[in-house]
């Protein structure tokens, strides 16, 4: 299956659909980038900063205790949370500041969610000695403010957005529109596998790191591909990431959860590829929440990382094929599932990653003994941990450890 089937196109989905001010940024982007993965030693230059300072590979760790519990098939987790920063989104930004700088650009912005993407750009920038200023909403701000602390010390400006629903898709909005701006000297990084062409591609190429590693690290560990990979979707980065080195292996099940919020009939989700229609967000067409009149219905989860309402046009492309199965997960499912993996392997994994964990479970006892599922334990809990503790420890979950 070739899923980019013309450059920024899958399927009926990518492309760019951006003001005219920003399409002379794009091509240049595009043409930049196109003669960057040529360059053997840009390609190294890459692997040694994540070799060196992000520390990859990241462990493909088994999960014993879960896979006694859900008695079904041989789990184990990738472990991205290990990774410098504590999540998969210092691939990327490692990979984006490296191709600014090759590029003459002066000044880097970014939009965070959950603010982990804030944090590994805020990095990358220090690292390269680049200034940095990062948008977020008004309402991830508070919801993530140890992130927020993160990004002030490691020098870059946040920046809160107090338009919309003040959460990742007008942090989004503000970033274009600061980029129009002052599109000469400066260079946006996307976190997300998605945005205009060809942004989904370069996100995409710099995390697919993590499925790479997976294929050599399962042939060592087990002796054999996975009979199944799960990941959390919300823009999609860390799941294409996992997914894509598999996409021409047939009997790797390829598996995504997206966020059930307060459940599908709530009308309070961010589940694009199960409820979504097609239309152009941020530059890309794609699956989106949207009303009758094409109006971008607000996203909701625990999870600021999953609270977009779209998804990445490589992600949309495999679903609506059917390479890619999608399963959702709520928002006290992923909480349960936080304090199952917590108490059973001394491991906190972000809300983001507790969705994936939530449906491992069905998906493992599908499965059954004798084969081997991986879920891509994104990042880790840390940065969720007031968000939680607010809700307070419920009795009747998360005991099998105590």
């Amino acid at each position: 299956m070739d899923t980019e089937t013309a450059p920024g196109r899958f399927g009926r989905y990518g492309g760019r659909y951006v003001p005219e001010t920003l399409v002379p940024a794009h091509l240049e982007l595009e043409q930049a980038y196109a003669e960057a993965r040529k360059d053997p030693a840009f390609d190294e230059q890459v692997s040694q900063v994540l070799r060196e300072y992000v520390g990859r590979e990241t462990p493909l760790t088994p999960a014993r205790r879960l896979t006694e519990l859900w008695g079904g098939a041989e789990v184990w987790l990738k472990r991205e949370d290990l990774a410098h920063t504590g999540a998969h989104k210092i691939n990327n930004t490692i990979g984006q500041v490296l191709l600014a700088r090759r590029m003459g650009k002066k000044r880097i912005i970014a939009e965070t969610g959950a603010g982990q993407h804030g944090v590994a750009t805020a990095t990358a920038c220090a690292l390269f000695g680049m200034p940095c200023e990062v948008f977020m909403g008004a309402v991830d701000v508070e919801r993530q403010s140890l992130n927020v602390f993160r990004m002030k010390a490691l020098g870059a400006k946040v920046t809160p957005v107090e338009s919309g629903s003040r959460t990742l898709k007008d942090a989004m909005n503000e970033a274009m529109r600061t980029w129009v701006a002052q599109v000469e000297d400066t260079y946006y990084v996307i976190g997300s596998a998605a945005g205009p062409h060809p942004y989904p591609t370069i996100v995409r190429d710099f995390q697919s790191v993590i499925g790479r590693e997976v294929r050599t690290q399962s042939l060592v560990a087990f002796g054999k591909l996975p009979d199944a990979i799960i990941a959390c979707i919300g823009g999609g980065s860390n799941a294409i990431g996992i997914l894509h080195p598999f996409i021409h292996d047939k009997d790797v099940r390829l598996v995504g959860v997206e966020a059930g919020g307060h459940g599908l009939s709530s009308g309070q989700h961010g589940a694009s590829l199960t409820l979504g229609t097609e239309g152009v967000l941020h530059g890309s067409r794609s699956l989106v929440l949207q009303d009758e009149n094409g109006q971008i219905i607000e996203a909701h989860s625990i999870s600021a990382g999953l609270d977009y309402p779209g998804v990445g046009p490589e992600l949309a492309h495999l679903a609506k094929t059917g390479r890619l199965e999608v399963r959702t997960a709520t928002d006290d499912e992923a909480l349960a599932a936080f304090y199952r993996v917590s108490r059973t392997e001394g491991i906190l994994p972000a809300l983001e990653s507790s969705h994936a964990f939530a449906r491992a479970e069905d998906l493992a006892r599908e499965l059954g003994k004798g084969k081997h599922l991986v879920i891509n334990c994104s990042g880790r809990g840390d940065k969720d941990v007031a968000t939680i503790a607010a809700r307070g420890i419920p009795a009747a979950i998360g005991q099998e450890g105590a």
